[in-house]
């Protein structure tokens, strides 16, 4: 299919078969030609400005026009050859400093240079994109906070984590990357079914599913509650013998009623012959048409009992996980409220794990600490928010870039406890009593007696 990317549209055919890294030239048609390797081919002239306080950006400057740059494009001139046209027809090209001069060969080269190099996907490259041109289907994830929230989750090969977000699958991904196809996912979802379309663009191969199971938001109450509906499966052999079966018996109807047809056409008469095999002819090809249909209304039907025997049995698989509550952590980056989501998934994770949860705004976050410091159960809780600023390092002009992220959004992370439900109450008293000074603590005590 056709790649509409940067203002460029190709075909990606030629492409199967090279290693990553490799840089195509795009040319006539949309094709894609490795790019070889080729010295860059320094400009005539070497003069260059003291600074541009004269330099005047009125659009005069340059003498090709529109028409001139699409009829050198015509006659199938690379973009190299163009951008060298380009700047021996500027005015004020000699006059820019030598640093402004490199600035506009880059700028004209990115238009004009259709060249394209294919990368491996990874955590890193697909966060920076889509925080780049879609933020708000990720929640406006920056790519930092994912990798604070990757670290201070713990996740490494071998764990058994739990994963509820919205951020179309990126989290997810990055979560199966770190963990190397080693270890279980359980992936919380709302909704009908989980979103998983920036999970496909890492690429993982099969076996990275085969341990990555999802469980819906709306049974989970019903799962810590004690009636999750595990009915025993249909066995699959089962329903394809009954499949089997009807579809014999259909086809026995079918014969028999072809053999009818035939024994009918035998007590036609002479006269009406060919009468008759042009009426059998088309009765049969109407049965035929009609027996078709049967069938392929019988194939959707199978193929949909078999997906749903397979979804039910996945939800089964992963109801059996979360029923051990040993999750080795647990991400939360989610458009919903952080809170309920959060007391409700801490049932399944095991003491002394990490927890992290991502949210764009502070005060959900802040109920949600104060909530957990209420129930107990937590220790290390902390609410972070990281501050990001890019850096242009080049010779002698390495400074700090004029656009900057305003914000990252949140972290609440902590680690669990053992919460002892039975002796909450008693411990609060204790602890109260140990933060009074040792007079205050005399008085409550007599009041006690």
């Amino acid at each position: 299919r056709k790649i509409i990317f940067e203002k460029q549209w190709f075909y990606l055919d030629n492409a199967i078969g090279h290693i990553y890294g490799t840089t195509f030239e795009v040319t006539s048609g949309g094709n894609l030609q490795p790019k070889e390797e080729m010295e860059e081919v320094t400009t005539e002239t070497k003069e260059a400005g003291t600074d541009n306080r004269n330099i005047v950006d009125d659009g005069k400057s340059q003498k090709l026009t529109h028409d001139d740059i699409k009829a050198l494009k015509d006659k199938g001139i690379k973009g190299q050859e163009i951008v060298q046209q380009l700047i021996e027809n500027s005015t004020t090209f000699r006059d820019k400093t030598e640093f402004a001069q490199d600035k506009y060969i880059k700028k004209k080269k990115k238009k004009y240079e259709a060249v394209i190099t294919i990368v491996k996907p990874s955590t890193r490259i697909l966060s920076t994109m889509y925080y780049a041109r879609e933020p708000g289907k990720i929640n406006h994830l920056r790519y930092d906070t994912l990798a604070q929230m990757l670290t201070l989750g713990n996740i490494r090969a071998g764990n058994k984590m739990i994963v509820m977000e919205t951020c179309a699958g990126l989290v997810l991904g990055a979560v199966m990357e770190r963990m190397g196809g080693y270890g279980s996912i359980i992936q919380m979802y709302p909704g009908g079914g989980p979103v998983r379309a920036a999970t496909s663009c890492f690429g993982f191969p099969k076996p990275f599913f085969d341990n990555l199971h999802e469980f819906p938001l709306s049974k989970v109450d019903s799962l810590l509650s004690g009636t999750f509906s595990t009915e025993t499966l249909p066995s699959e052999p089962e329903d394809n013998v009954l499949l089997e079966e009807e579809s014999n018996g259909l086809t026995g109807k079918k014969q028999a009623s072809l053999q009818e047809t035939e024994e009918d056409s035998t007590t036609e008469t002479a006269m009406d012959i060919n009468e008759t095999e042009e009426q059998e002819t088309m009765d049969i090809n109407a049965e035929d048409v009609e027996f078709k249909e049967i069938k392929e209304k019988e194939n959707k039907e199978n193929v949909r009992e078999k997906k749903q025997w397979e979804r039910r049995k996945k939800l089964i698989e992963a109801a059996a996980l979360l029923r051990e509550k040993n999750a080795d952590g647990l991400i939360v980056a989610s458009k919903f409220h952080p809170t309920p989501l959060l007391l409700t998934l801490l049932e399944f994770v095991a003491p002394s794990r990490p927890f992290v949860v991502y949210c764009l705004y502070k005060e959900p976050l802040l109920e949600c600490y104060t909530k957990l410091r209420e129930r107990g159960g937590v220790i290390n809780l902390k609410l972070s928010e990281t501050w990001l600023r890019n850096y242009q390092v080049l010779p002698d002009r390495s400074h700090p870039k004029l656009t900057m992220s305003g914000g990252g959004g949140y972290l609440l992370s902590g680690i669990t406890v053992v919460l002892d439900k039975g002796k909450s109450d008693a411990s609060n008293l204790e602890a109260l009593k140990m933060e009074e000074p040792s007079s205050k603590r005399c008085k409550i005590q007599d009041l006690h007696c």
